[in-house]
């Protein structure tokens, strides 16, 4: 499925926070968002997510979902949101539980995510009982479950450490080499953007417009977090971004 974004704009009151964006995401690629503190990043994802509706502009949708899918799209948040008193299974299976699958097919949906995200041996665990990075994983799980069209991820691996966000880095690479899919992924590290974005949209202090489109040849899974390719793009878009990101951050504290 791909998805086209037409003139979005929007304001929150007198605060415009977006203005003319306007994308086309093919099925199949990863899209990272990146900008300034303030500049609509999460607001614009929500938007293409339909939990906003913008003032100004379309999302739109063509061609068909992938065969089997429940929900076309799908967030992972930042906080991953997982039920405390649910196992990892029982967390994954709340995806699965307003559609009407037999009980062979639920448990075997969950039997195959849990296992593409090297969760099997902890289907029984709650959620306390894991590192951040296994919560992740499971919140990614929980997405993948219903086999979504489009994958929606809000700064998933923020409240993670440098290593831990290594390690799932690498887990959504594999993911993605062995089913692609569909994403837009947002987020203020510029690493995590050149690792795992097939382009890079680059938006301006708020209100937030795109400044620039970067696009990244490399196949995912040859990608190396320091490789001198990666680091020049890197570079490129701390160019774009700095002096918008000093101002920003300016403008936050003045408020």
């Amino acid at each position: 499925m791909d998805l086209s974004l037409l003139d979005i704009g929007h304001s929150y009151g007198q605060t415009r926070v977006l203005e003319g964006i306007s994308l086309e995401i093919p099925a199949g690629q990863v899209l990272c968002i990146v900008g300034p503190s303030g500049c609509g990043k999460s607001t614009l994802l929500r938007m293409i997510g339909g939990l906003e509706r913008p003032a100004q502009g379309r999302v739109m949708t063509r061609g068909a979902a992938p065969e089997g899918c429940l929900n076309p799209l799908t967030f992972v948040f930042q906080d991953f949101a997982l039920l405390p008193w649910r196992t990892v299974a029982g967390n994954v299976s709340l995806a699965l539980e307003d559609h009407r699958l037999a009980r062979a097919r639920r448990e075997a949906v969950i039997a195959d995510v849990l296992s593409r995200t090297r969760l099997s041996d902890f289907a029984d665990a709650l959620p306390r009982q894991l590192s951040g990075g296994m919560r992740q994983r499971v919140a990614i799980a929980r997405a993948l479950a219903v086999n979504p069209a489009v994958m929606l991820l809000d700064e998933p691996l923020s409240a993670l450490d440098a290593q831990t966000r290594e390690l799932l880095m690498e887990d959504l690479v594999g993911l993605w080499s062995r089913a692609p899919f569909t994403a837009v992924y947002v987020t203020h590290n510029l690493a995590e953007a050149v690792r795992l974005g097939h382009r890079i949209a680059v938006l301006s202090r708020r209100p937030g417009r795109i400044r620039e489109i970067v696009e990244i040849d490399t196949p995912l899974a040859e990608r190396r977090t320091g490789e001198a390719g990666l680091e020049r793009v890197q570079a490129h878009l701390w160019e774009l971004m700095r002096e918008e990101a000093r101002a920003a951050d300016a403008e936050l504290i003045d408020a």
